[in-house]
Formats: structure tokens, C-alpha cells, sequence
């Protein structure tokens, strides 16, 4: 449904309650329930997630020695960037984190920039498919869902773990995780392990939600948005207000959230690095 239709049946609050529920197999009935899969999160993130394969397949096909397209240009910038920033944090072979680091760059880029889209497109579609009875909720950004982040930011807490392990031994990370930072002393081992614990699940918590926190934040200042539309038809006043605000404060928004949705993928990516390239460290 659009801004203006909405307002007509729900209340503001309602309207953005509304676009704020994922499209799930069944109702969650409790904060923490695994058994609820947000079906829109998994196909935008999924989706992303081959387009992004497709981006680097495609450049990788089409690189040529001679003078560069546009596009090729743009991704040798890209992988430059990865390189430069990875080669500075991490102390060892980079064969694959450094792939790994722009994979991660371009896909969240790409999920974070799908918040771009006008908010009641996705309804809009469901809507002229003839689906509003089987999808009736969706959202389309799966950044703003706190279930991608914290799992996106699961798996980089994986690849800590493992390269916490590959690089310095399964001897060298328990001696690690029981002797620092405090010292050796036996005494000192359950402060150790449980500050160390305490420090990578702060680490995995921080990196989903600060990813969440800002693409959220952005989602509902687009609805919020949106909502000066349903102005339109109230008075001439209101016309003129919700006019102005719709198209004036929705522009300069979206002008500033291109900048938010690429600082956001920058900063996810970089945090990634700086993790791996402690895990390379000894302590």
C-alpha cells in the first residue's frame, strides 16, 4: 500500500508498524525463537549475496590489459582499496581474506542500498502480482533486520576463531586465551578465559548491531517520510507542507543515506579486517 492509501486504514504508528514486520513462516511469539525464518531477509540477502558473485565474475571475464572500461576501472579501484587496507592489518598470507574483504564490501553495499528504494514499492509489486493475501508483510532490506547482521557477524566471529587456531595452533590459542592479559599464573586463568570470552562475543554483538542500528535508523526516517505524503490531502496548507517535505526532505535524504549505505558497508569491512588481523596477532 502507498503512504497516502495507508494513512486512509492505519494510523502513523500503524503505517510504520506495518513496513517494519518481516514476512515470516509463522508469528514469533517470543524475543529469541529459531524456529522463525524471516523468509524477505533471506531472499534480499541471498539475492544480493549472487549478484555481488555475478559483479566479480563478470569484471574478472571482461579485465583486459588495454584501456579499461568504466566499470573495470571502478572495481580495480575497489580491489586496490581491499588490497592497501588488508595488506596494512594483516600479517600473513592474505589469499584469501583480501577476496574475502571486497566480497564483504560490495554485499553489504548492495543489501544496504536496496534501502533506496521508494518504501511501498515492494507492496506495490506484491500488490500487481496478486500476492497482497500470501505476502502481506515485506521488507526489503535485510541489513535492517538484526537476524542478518548478527549472523553475517556470526561468521566472521567463525573465521577469528579459525585463523585464531590455524595461525598460532590449538596449543598456542588456549595458552592465549588463558594468559592474557592478566599473566601465566594459574590462578589468573578463569579471569583470562572469561574476559576473552567476554571480548569476542562483545566484538561479534557490536559489529551486527552497529550495521543494524544505522540501517534501521535510515528505514524508518524513509517511512517517516513517507508519511508527509498522506498531508496531501487534508487542507491546501497541508498539501503545500506534505509536498515540500515529501519530495524536498525525501531527496536530500536519500542524497546523504548514499553516503551512509557505502560508509556502513566501508566500516563493516574494515572491522572484519582489523578481527582477522587480530586473530594473526600474539598476545
Amino acid at each position: 500500500m502507498t503512504a497516502d492509501t495507508a494513512t486512509h486504514t492505519l494510523n502513523p504508528s500503524g503505517y510504520i508498524g506495518h513496513h517494519l514486520q518481516n514476512f515470516s513462516n509463522k508469528p514469533q511469539t517470543s524475543i529469541v525463537d529459531f524456529s522463525v525464518w524471516h523468509i524477505d531477509t533471506l531472499f534480499w540477502s541471498v539475492l544480493m549475496g549472487l549478484v555481488t558473485i555475478g559483479v566479480l565474475y563478470f569484471a574478472a571475464r571482461r579485465a583486459t590489459s588495454g584501456v579499461p572500461s568504466r566499470f573495470q576501472c571502478a572495481i580495480e579501484i575497489l580491489v586496490e582499496m581491499v588490497e592497501s587496507q588488508s595488506k596494512s592489518m594483516i600479517h600473513g598470507s592474505r589469499r584469501f581474506i583480501a577476496p574475502l574483504a571486497l566480497t564483504v564490501f560490495l554485499w553489504v553495499a548492495l543489501m544496504n542500498a536496496l534501502d533506496l528504494l521508494p518504501v511501498d514499492l515492494p507492496a506495490k509489486i506484491i500488490g500487481w502480482l496478486g500476492l497482497a493475501s500470501v505476502i502481506p508483510n515485506h521488507r526489503i532490506v535485510p541489513t535492517a533486520d538484526l537476524n542478518a547482521t548478527l549472523g553475517i557477524a556470526l561468521g566472521v566471529l567463525l573465521l577469528m576463531l579459525y585463523y585464531s587456531v590455524k595461525v598460532k595452533g590449538l596449543g598456542g590459542f588456549t595458552r592465549e586465551l588463558l594468559s592474557a592479559p592478566f599473566g601465566k599464573h594459574p590462578a589468573l586463568w578463569p579471569f583470562n578465559l572469561l574476559l576473552n570470552v567476554i571480548e569476542y562475543l562483545a566484538k561479534t554483538i557490536s559489529l551486527g548491531m552497529r550495521l543494524f542500528g544505522n540501517m534501521y535508523a535510515g528505514e524508518l526516517l524513509f517511512l517517516l517520510i513517507a508519511l508527509l505524503g498522506s498531508l496531501w490531502s487534508f487542507s491546501l496548507d497541508a498539501s503545500i507542507f506534505g509536498f515540500a517535505g515529501h519530495v524536498l526532505a525525501g531527496s536530500l535524504w536519500a542524497i546523504f543515506h548514499i553516503l551512509v549505505v557505502l560508509l556502513q558497508a566501508f566500516i563493516f569491512m574494515m572491522l572484519t579486517l582489523v578481527y582477522l588481523g587480530q586473530a594473526h596477532d600474539s598476545h
